[in-house]
């Protein structure tokens, strides 16, 4: 007895295969894709605080990859600063970036870059607000004016002059005419000395070339009248 193989239909299975074919074509980008994705931060995106926090934290749907430059995270204040105090640390799904704590009111600005779990980096940009402000002025605090250092004046001090009763005796000075006095003083003496012993002397010397007889005849004469 003769049997045949009974044949399916090719349309059926040519389109089944071409569906399988695009399901598969579709979905394994999807699969590809699948990176780690963030589930929550704090601040949250869009939400408003009073003051800006010491620290920003991001939490991923899956361990992150450490290592090198894989994570960044960077804040900045409404003029475009940086806020960011130090690198971000991860642990496990969960990043932590330091703040400075300080900053103005307004909106801050946040974007962040993660390696994920399958290797592939990716990231993302949010924006929180501040109500307060936590800038601090510093007060300045009044400078001493400096003091003028005393300036030479432009008179002279007074010198001190030493007189003649500063103490010093100057030795008594004779006058020229005191010692002119002198002078004429003794020579007037002397000429009278001279003229006295020379009258003296030619007086003697008459009386001895006289002799006795002058002598007598001057002793008569007064009888005589």
């Amino acid at each position: 007895m003769k049997t045949s193989a009974r044949r399916l239909p090719a349309a059926p299975i040519a389109l089944a295969a071409a569906l399988l074919t695009a399901l598969l074509v579709m979905f394994a980008p999807l699969s590809a894709s699948a990176h780690d994705s963030l589930t929550a931060s704090s601040p949250e995106a869009d939400s408003t605080v009073d003051t800006l926090p010491t620290a920003l934290t991001l939490t991923f749907s899956a361990d992150l990859i450490e290592g090198g430059n894989a994570t960044e995270v960077v804040v900045t204040d409404p003029s475009g600063a940086s806020v960011t105090s130090g690198a971000a640390t991860v642990s496990g799904a969960t990043v932590t970036q330091p703040l400075t704590g300080e900053g103005p009111a307004g909106v801050y600005h946040v974007i962040w870059r993660v390696l994920s779990s399958d290797g592939h980096p990716t990231s993302e940009e949010f924006d929180f607000s501040v109500t307060t402000s936590t800038v601090s002025t510093a007060t300045e605090e009044p400078t001493a004016e400096p003091t003028a250092e005393p300036t030479a004046s432009a008179t002279p001090e007074p010198t001190t002059t030493v007189g003649p009763d500063a103490g010093v005796t100057s030795a008594p000075e004779e006058s020229a005419g005191s010692s002119a006095s002198a002078w004429i003083w003794g020579i007037s003496m002397a000429v009278v000395a001279v003229a006295v012993g020379a009258a003296i002397w030619l007086s003697i010397r008459r009386r001895r070339s006289a002799g006795p007889g002058a002598d007598a005849a001057d002793s008569d004469t007064p009888a005589e009248r």
